[in-house]
């Protein structure tokens, strides 16, 4: 029988995705905890998904793997099938459905993921929130996710404002990801930024330390 220290999976994060008059901006740092230890000081936790999407990632750390490979065979499928590609919307009801089958399957290790989901088609620029539960929420204004995300709320509260665009959205971004660096043991090691408009993705930050950076 597997003892605790067994059980314990990477996991600790925060995410954080902001709407803008202009586009999307999603951020998140890059360190992966395994109980009190850190395991990964450069994690990867925004993914692209198809050349107009991209996910950000938290949870448990296979899980959230093996459904980033299976989105994306599934997106290329119906691709395929239909002659046309997937809109933001269908991609996350499509990946919304797995993580609800997948948090329902018997484990011994709980399978909790939760994701960013973020992309642009052509009726415009999306934010989704897709939780741990298989609930697909759009989002109008800003959404975070993972172990530092009641810090990250707290600064989106005070200074998020409705016609913000990417790059002031960019700079909250950062000072968000930075605050919860500062208060949640398992974030740090670096940031990186997305931002998705109209004509594409492009990341914008990538920046790697020991710790925390000025906004």
């Amino acid at each position: 029988m597997m003892d605790n220290a067994q059980l314990q999976i990477k996991k600790g994060t925060t995410t954080v995705g902001i709407v803008c008059k202009d586009g999307i901006v999603v951020a998140a740092e890059k360190r992966a905890t395994i109980g009190g230890f850190i395991a990964d000081k450069r994690a990867e936790k925004i993914v692209l998904i198809t050349d107009k999407m991209v996910l950000t990632t938290a949870g448990t750390v296979s899980d959230a793997q093996l459904l980033v490979k299976l989105i994306r065979a599934e997106l290329k499928l119906k691709q395929v099938r239909t002659g046309r590609e997937a809109t933001v919307k269908e991609a996350a009801n499509l990946l919304g459905g797995m993580i609800y089958g997948n948090i329902r399957k018997f484990s011994v290790i709980p399978g909790i993921t939760q994701f960013l989901l973020a992309g642009t088609d052509n009726e415009g620029e999306f934010l989704y929130d897709l939780f741990v539960d298989g609930s697909v929420m759009k989002i109008s204004d800003y959404v975070s996710s993972g172990s530092g995300s009641i810090v990250v709320y707290g600064i989106m509260e005070a200074m998020y404002k409705k016609e913000i665009v990417v790059k002031e959205a960019t700079d909250l971004a950062v000072k968000a990801i930075n605050a919860a660096i500062q208060r949640d043991s398992a974030s740090g090691n670096g940031i990186v930024v997305f931002a998705i408009r109209k004509d594409g993705i492009k990341k914008i930050l990538d920046k790697n330390f020991e710790y925390a950076i000025k906004a």
